[in-house]
């Protein structure tokens, strides 16, 4: 239960879900936007990507020739990409308290040499069901008392909207369901007598903006020759490449021509992108313009299975671009006895969030990049709020975020 209550505060419990809502423009986020670049961004402490270390969803150490692609090998779950910083769970984990976690990436990982106490591993397309359970079995959880913080990370409406773009009925549809599920979680709160006990929270890691493959597409073998290139990350509006040496400016200047992508060394970056000082970011960076898309190859574009047996359907959105474009933002709304109500706060930016739930959960947060005059306007007696983190009664945080593999 997300639950901050300003004076008696004694103990707390949290739950956290993330889910893709695609919609509203109230979280600003940061290049990269992919996932796990903001979710870490979001749950460890407020920092930038540059400072937890977690840059992108495909990550190369050409130390130990190790690959970090989310999701998908072994090796993403060596505590090497992960101990960059200290996530909430952790922190909550050290202070005793107890957390429970579901389809979280990284839960299953030994970080800084803690796990959560109970973790069902990621799933990358769980179903409805699986959303629906987690979310019970969370709200008992933190009922009963085994459980003092949950999280659920839950993307089907992100899944939905890279297959058939935002503004599909498709992505609508799993809306819908998520919106079901919500209500029926709603009057659990309400059978159960939390509903003046918890503070649920929602927000998301990222937007999306449609795509156009037919159109819109930088294959990097035309532009130089592959051969010259060690070792190629990620697809999409942020690739990273590692050359051959003695290469690099031979490939830098001739992708600095290429229309609608800018190529940057390492020490180029910009400086708002809080991306350049990652001890895991590449030579060369190429960051396409919106809506564009990079690939080594039209045949290395992530195709998805319709049906056919065989991968081959179109992705139609996508994100990963600018955080100025605005497609690209994120969402954060909550309710509960700490927040106020009817109140529409300025935009946040994503290491804000970390603030927020901190102070629900009554931990003391750890140095962050985060600020507090940003967030404080939304909780309830907030000129009260800054100076003291003590445990709440009851807290139940839901967090909405998306994950595309």
């Amino acid at each position: 239960k997300l639950l901050v209550k300003t004076l008696d505060l004694r103990g707390s419990r949290l739950i956290y879900i993330f889910i893709p809502l695609l919609c509203f423009i109230n979280l600003i986020d940061m290049v990269n936007s992919t996932d796990m670049t903001t979710l870490l961004t979001i749950m460890t402490l407020g920092r930038h990507c540059e400072v937890h270390q977690m840059t992108g969803n495909y990550m190369w150490n050409p130390g130990t020739n190790l690959s970090f692609d989310i999701g998908m090998n072994p090796e993403s779950l060596l505590p090497l990409w992960w101990d960059g910083s200290e996530p909430l769970w952790v922190t909550m984990t050290k202070a005793k308290r107890k957390v429970s976690m579901y389809y979280w990436p990284g839960c299953e990982v030994e970080i800084l040499g803690i796990r959560p106490n109970y973790c069902i591993p990621y799933e990358n397309v769980p179903t409805d069901a699986n959303f629906s359970n987690a979310v019970n079995n969370a709200i008992e959880s933190l009922s009963n008392g085994t459980a003092d913080m949950a999280a659920i990370y839950y993307e089907r409406i992100d899944v939905e909207g890279h297959r058939f773009g935002p503004s599909s009925y498709q992505r609508k549809n799993a809306v819908k369901a998520v919106d079901n599920i919500l209500l029926k979680m709603s009057k659990l709160i309400k059978d159960k007598n939390l509903q003046n006990e918890l503070n649920v929270v929602f927000f998301s890691d990222h937007g999306m903006t449609e795509i156009d493959w037919m159109d819109k597409v930088i294959e990097l073998k035309n532009c130089i020759n592959m051969n010259d290139v060690i070792k190629v990350k990620d697809r999409g509006p942020v690739v990273s490449l590692w050359p051959e040496k003695g290469k690099e400016n031979e490939i830098y200047n001739k992708l600095k021509n290429v229309p609608h992508m800018t190529v940057y060394r390492k020490e180029d970056i910009p400086g708002r992108f809080y991306y350049k000082k990652g001890k895991f970011v590449s030579p060369l960076t190429l960051v396409a313009e919106e809506r564009w898309f990079i690939a080594e190859s039209r045949e290395l574009l992530p195709f998805w299975d319709n049906g056919t047996g065989k991968r081959e359907a179109w992705q139609n959105g996508w994100h990963g671009y600018d955080n100025e474009f605005i497609d690209m933002r994120g969402i954060f709304f909550a309710y509960g006895p700490d927040f106020k109500s009817n109140f529409r706060a300025a935009p946040i930016r994503s290491v804000d969030v970390y603030n927020v739930m901190c102070k629900i959960a009554g931990i003391p947060p750890l140095p962050n990049n985060g600020s507090w005059s940003r967030v404080a306007c939304m909780l309830k007696d907030n000129a009260n709020l800054a100076p003291a983190f003590q445990w709440s009664s009851s807290v139940l945080g839901l967090i909405l975020v998306s994950l595309f593999v």
